[in-house]
């Protein structure tokens, strides 16, 4: 049986080389042309007829979707007998559940429309990293099988790096409390999250931190920053608390516009410690070098699993 073949989105070129490089598969080539009008062309010049392709791509914006959806359209026409797409970023999951009438579950018609792709002969699978809400992976239809990947072993890594033997590890806020506190049973370290009451609308207040960070090292982890403003929040209350240092591990770094030099200008963070899963990760760390971003590679991680269900 030969090898897998790895395609990937242009964003995603960093991380499909780096997948294809470590597991020793070779990569497909893929032609892109933008039009005058805007139109993308693109054209898949290594053969995936009889081969089990990995096509590696992101939602992270409704262009990186569309061209997701078109090269895998385009591989399962041409032939692939097995698909398998690298989803290290699964975008929408903010709209993951209607709240007010009338609203759009993005996260559901975005897994319906990735849904619609040809299905390969011998199957289509969605390898997703670290989903904000576990039950997107059951948006996915027909005969779509999706694998859920945590990032868990890159994570306990991270932190045990930052905070060495005694640290607390820490959360924004009570809704990942379960999921720190799991962190922290394995790792071997007390757990922490902070209070906080709802002023007005969208405001929060920090009432208090649950466990005593005085004189401790804290790492924070949550598995998304954004803009950054729950997490200085929390490093705030811990910093007041009495934590002596105050670290960051996240699996996805969204950051968009000058989200990471408004947490550096704040000097509540040593570092901010994220995966590739997000482009804009990748470039912030490449343009800011020496600033506190560090970016760890999700390639061993995700190939593993890609070994484990061919």
């Amino acid at each position: 049986m030969p090898e897998p073949l790895v395609f990937s989105t242009r964003a995603y070129g960093y991380l499909g080389r780096a997948i294809a490089a470590g597991a020793g598969w070779a990569l497909g080539a893929v032609t892109h042309r933008t039009f005058p009008d805007g139109e993308h062309y693109h054209r898949i010049d290594t053969d995936p007829a009889d081969r089990d392709v990995v096509l590696v791509g992101g939602t992270h914006d409704e262009a990186a979707a569309l061209e997701l959806y078109d090269l895998a359209c385009g591989l399962a026409t041409l032939g692939a007998y097995r698909l398998r797409l690298v989803m290290p970023f699964f975008g929408y999951s903010t709209m993951e559940r209607a709240v007010r009438p009338g609203e759009v579950v993005k996260a559901k018609t975005r897994a319906r429309l990735l849904s619609s792709i040809p299905q390969a002969s011998r199957g289509t699978q969605v390898f997703l990293l670290d989903l904000h809400v576990d039950a997107i992976a059951h948006y996915f239809e027909g005969g779509i099988r999706t694998v859920h990947v945590y990032g868990k072993p890159l994570v306990m890594a991270a932190a045990r790096r930052l905070g060495g033997d005694d640290f607390v590890l820490a959360c924004t806020d009570a809704g990942r409390a379960k999921w720190v506190e799991s962190l922290a049973n394995d790792l071997g370290v007390d757990a922490a999250f902070v209070f906080k009451r709802r002023t007005s609308g969208d405001t929060t207040h920090v009432t208090g931190v649950s466990a005593r960070v005085a004189g401790k090292r804290v790492v924070i982890y949550d598995d998304m920053i954004r803009t950054g403003g729950s997490l200085l929040e929390a490093a705030a209350a811990y910093r007041d608390a009495g934590a002596v240092a105050i670290d960051a591990v996240a699996t996805h770094g969204l950051l968009p516009g000058d989200s990471l030099a408004r947490i550096e200008a704040r000097g509540l963070l040593g570092s901010v410690t994220v995966t590739d899963s997000h482009p804009r990760a990748v470039e912030l760390a490449a343009s800011h070098p020496g600033g506190c971003l560090r970016v760890e590679s999700t390639a061993g991680l995700l190939s593993e699993h890609l070994n484990a269900n061919r």
